[in-house]
């Protein structure tokens, strides 16, 4: 069942109705192309859904100092118990860079990574931040550099095969001991793009949203030997046995379609299968 619009939409019913069917258009174009072809796309898409939809909320929110600065606040909350000031620390579809350049503040070295040149940062950046632009997989960092990378909301935007492959080059660009923090919505309470509130199954630039259970088997067949999981959401996080998430969405993968997803959209459930994984390579 669709989502209800909830009431801090600001946009109107025809806005979304415009998002999604040009986000929806354009991600099929994605969904079938062939792999050497969607490495030439992923920027380009991106950077015509943010030219044709102007009250994209990444571009609002970039208008927004107030709304930013928390959205900033709330990741760095999280990811700053990970931080030293020797980290190296890589940032996967940084979009507008706010928490990189936040990072970059008590890190050693932050390089920011996206396909869009459309929402990324522009003028005042400092000595030990880089931008670098992507293909939406190649990760353009030597190999046993990076000592924390992190991601929010990236992985559910490529395609299985180039997530895969993305993650592969994330491991190898780990230093041994290194931590990749990945955060991705669950499938289980989803959709969790626009096509939320006119589908049951992401359609738009969501590509695949991945449950626990499946993150896990991923994680593991690229080379991570250890899995730690964290519930919560908005930056605040506690530890949580790997297993129990696990159980839960076995429980309710067992339910009724419709029952599953309202089950899992209740707030408790969304806390805890909300998907804060950390691989440790």
């Amino acid at each position: 069942m669709p989502m209800r619009i909830p009431d801090y939409e600001k946009r109107t019913p025809e806005q979304l109705r415009e998002h999604y069917e040009i986000e929806k258009e354009l991600a099929a174009r994605l969904r079938s192309a062939p792999r050497d072809e969607r490495r030439r796309l992923y920027g380009p898409l991106y950077d015509e859904l943010f030219r044709r939809v102007p009250h994209h909320p990444q571009l609002t929110e970039k208008r927004d100092p107030g709304v930013r600065a928390a959205d900033v606040a709330r990741q760095m909350r999280f990811v700053r118990r990970f931080l030293t000031p020797d980290s190296v620390f890589l940032e996967v579809g940084a979009g507008d860079c706010g928490l990189s350049l936040e990072v970059a503040k008590v890190a050693k070295k932050v390089t920011a990574v996206d396909v869009s040149a459309e929402i990324a940062a522009g003028e005042g950046r400092p000595a030990n931040f880089e931008l670098v632009l992507s293909d939406g997989t190649n990760i353009p960092m030597p190999a046993g550099s990076v000592t924390l990378a992190y991601s929010k909301s990236t992985m559910e935007h490529l395609h299985p095969e180039d997530a895969l492959e993305q993650l592969t080059n994330i491991h190898a660009a780990l230093a041994r001991a290194g931590r990749y923090v990945c955060l991705t919505p669950n499938r289980l309470s989803g959709p969790y793009d626009i096509s939320r509130y006119f589908d049951d199954v992401a359609t738009g630039f969501h590509l695949k949203e991945y449950t626990l259970t499946e993150l896990a088997a991923v994680f593991r067949s690229v080379g991570f030997t250890r899995l730690t999981a964290y519930a919560g959401g908005k930056g605040t996080y506690v530890r949580v046995p790997v297993f129990l998430v696990l159980l839960t969405e076995r429980l309710l993968r067992a339910l009724p379609p419709s029952w599953c997803r309202a089950a899992a959209r209740t707030f408790l459930m969304r806390a805890l299968l909300g998907i804060a994984v950390v691989g440790v390579k």
